[in-house]
């Protein structure tokens, strides 16, 4: 009788744990976050993520921000491309402000690509525009050599190269 006692209280004690786990878990695993206040983090911990509101472009539909060690600060822009619709992402370093030529730009630019994102199920998709919800994973093709290739890189830049897949870290308030 004591073992059949022991048996029950363990698995009450056990479901019991589990339902708190998922109680306390649940909100955070299903709140979304928009993809403007998204922060997202490469597995080797060498880059962040930081998306922020455009503020009514009209041609850039998301902006964001990637931060490297040593202080380094990429600035990014996604605009969509015409007839076969993509994100194309770009990622600048020391850009001239004002008004720039495309030489200039094309010179700050350290990595340009079409963004992917994936789900939790590994579904492949595009980057969305603002204000939807923020991917699970995201996918710059080709960022880590195109970012050790660059200005950025070295004994006056950065020295950790990120990989090319991001995972959803946290929201922005």
């Amino acid at each position: 009788m004591t073992t059949s006692s022991s048996r029950l209280r363990s698995k009450v004690f056990l479901a019991a744990t589990c339902w708190v786990g998922v109680a306390l878990t649940a909100p955070a695993a299903f709140a979304a976050c928009p993809l403007e206040h998204a922060v997202y983090g490469d597995r080797e911990n060498a880059a962040t993520i930081d998306f922020r509101p455009t503020m009514e472009s009209a041609t850039v539909t998301n902006t964001f921000r990637m931060a490297l060690d040593k202080g380094v600060v990429l600035d990014g822009i996604v605009m969509w491309t015409e007839g076969v619709a993509r994100p194309h992402g770009s990622l600048m370093y020391k850009c001239p402000t004002g008004d720039v030529t495309g030489d200039e730009l094309d010179a700050c630019t350290v990595w340009e690509g079409v963004i992917y994102s994936a789900d939790d199920k590994g579904n492949i998709a595009l980057l969305p525009a603002e204000g939807a919800d923020a991917p699970k994973t995201l996918i710059f093709p080709d960022l880590g050599p195109s970012l050790q290739m660059s200005a950025a890189y070295g004994a006056s830049g950065f020295s950790k190269v990120p990989w090319d897949i991001f995972a959803l870290k946290g929201c922005q308030e």
